[in-house]
């Protein structure tokens, strides 16, 4: 019996719980209802100031370029046999690149900071002496921000001026916050698609001119870095190669025309003084052979070496590439009514809300 009255006792107070919120949410709406006219004209305002800023905001314009990259193979196989040989003389036959860009990492070359300053350093056109960091500053109106320091105004960059031999701090701090906004607002770097060795590279700014300059430079600076990092190590050993080769050919060449001059500088030699000739030429000869198999050895290899880095020059071709007029985005009157109408609505809600609860405490 007791059992029955504390659940019918529970169920009561449920209900006359659930009642009280339908209440206070009938209340609170009609409150709202009474401020229905408050809200109307927060909504015009706002749709007002939204079709305001779609006058006034620029647009963005998007510079894409498209590639593709296919690292080179992996030296090895055929170079084994030639490998030993190599290694006496100094010369290391095996892969150039390493894992240094396998996978995702040249993506993340395009945000490192020397790529990016170079880029900047570039002219805006051809034969122009203005560069991309002063089209940037002059589109952001940062003299107009840095105000009356004479230091930053007096503060002016040139083409070429990427690597300078006395750094500057203010300099450098100037250049650094840049690169930093670059980095986050304006330059993406993506994969479109995984599954594919297809590397999309966008740029985007108020500015068409250097949306497309900035997407151009980045793109060719990142890739001629890959080409020779990946590369520079099978280079070099071609170079040596080359230098080995040349001065053993030199060698021997000097050899046989050393044992021609010995036989011409003798012609009517003395029978018993056969040590003028026979010595001399003997000596050429043997230094000849010695060298003709040194360089029958350094050839091959030179050979071997070559296609080690035709093998590991990666594949790097531009699909697609930014070409005036450049996508534009630009927000739209329609858009900026509704979302100023929307975004001022929701906060005129809030603020009523506010003084609609505060009050029923107070009372």
């Amino acid at each position: 019996m007791t059992n029955d009255l504390e659940k019918n006792k529970n169920i009561q107070e449920d209900e006359i719980s659930l009642k009280e919120l339908i209440l206070k949410i009938r209340e609170w709406w009609q409150y709202l209802w009474s401020k229905k006219w408050i809200i109307i004209a927060a909504g015009l305002v706002g749709a007002l100031l939204g079709l305001g800023y779609s006058f006034t905001k620029k647009p963005i314009y998007t510079a894409t370029t498209t590639f593709v990259l296919e690292s080179g193979e992996k030296s090895g196989g055929g170079l084994g046999a030639y490998a030993g040989v190599a290694s006496m003389m100094g010369i290391d036959l095996g892969g150039g690149g390493g894992d240094m860009f396998q996978g995702d990492n040249i993506l993340d070359f395009y945000k490192s900071r020397k790529m990016i300053e170079k880029a900047l350093f570039s002219p805006v056109d051809t034969g122009s002496n203005q560069p991309l960091i002063e089209k940037y500053i002059e589109i952001n109106e940062l003299r107009k921000v840095w105000g009356e320091n004479e230091q930053l105004i007096k503060l002016k960059f040139k083409v070429g001026d990427f690597e300078l031999v006395k750094r500057d701090r203010l300099r450098d701090s100037v250049v650094g916050s840049i690169v930093e906004d670059i980095g986050k607002n304006y330059l993406s770097v993506a994969k479109p698609d995984k599954k594919l060795s297809k590397i999309q590279v966008d740029v985007k700014s108020t500015n068409e001119v250097f949306a497309k300059r900035f997407n151009e430079e980045i793109v060719e600076n990142v890739n001629d870095f890959y080409v020779e990092t990946k590369t520079k190590k099978s280079l070099a050993n071609v170079a040596i190669l080359q230098r080995k080769t040349d001065s053993v050919r030199a060698v021997m060449n000097g050899a046989i025309y050393n044992a021609a001059a010995v036989s011409d500088a003798t012609p009517n030699m003395n029978p018993t003084r056969q040590v003028q000739r026979v010595a001399p030429i003997q000596r050429a000869q043997a230094s000849a052979e010695t060298n003709k198999a040194i360089l029958s050895s350094l050839i091959q290899n030179l050979e071997m070496s070559k296609m080690a880095l035709m093998k590991e020059a990666p594949l790097l071709q531009i699909v697609d590439g930014p070409i005036y007029p450049l996508q534009k985005e630009k927000f739209g009157k329609a858009k900026g009514i509704v979302l100023g109408g929307i975004f001022v609505v929701f906060i005129t809600l809030l603020i009523l809300t506010g003084r609609y609860f505060i009050n029923k405490i107070l009372n």
